[in-house]
């Protein structure tokens, strides 16, 4: 139990919240530099979720083409990697519970799921 246990324990306990505002940090596709955007985020079944509408955002295009990301949130900040998803089903569940009891949960959007080191 060194280190690298101590280190994975923080990271699952770090985000308890399903709904939270963490700032996500993807490197840019062209630059290579940091860029930082404050977005709503989903925790559901210990895996981070971030959506949107179309494909078209920097940071969702950043995310995809280098996948590894960090999240910043309560001062901390946790290291994982992206990937699309592609199961409509779960991509709906992920709508629901970013919006919950509001028109826009029904809306079809992309998201990426993140899992954490």
């Amino acid at each position: 139990m060194g280190l690298n246990y101590l280190t994975e324990e923080k990271s699952r306990m770090g985000i308890n919240e399903e709904r939270f505002r963490p700032i996500l940090i993807t490197k840019g596709r062209k630059t290579g530099k940091e860029h930082e955007v404050m977005l709503r985020a989903i925790k559901y079944k210990d895996k981070i979720y971030f959506s949107r509408h179309k494909p078209d955002g920097d940071w969702f295009q950043n995310a995809m083409v280098n996948p590894q990301i960090k999240i910043k949130y309560n001062g901390e900040i946790f290291v994982g990697n992206a990937k699309v998803i592609t199961d409509d089903k779960l991509n709906e569940k992920i709508s629901q519970l970013k919006y919950p009891g509001e028109k826009r949960s029904k809306e079809k959007r992309i998201a990426i799921e993140i899992t954490l080191d």
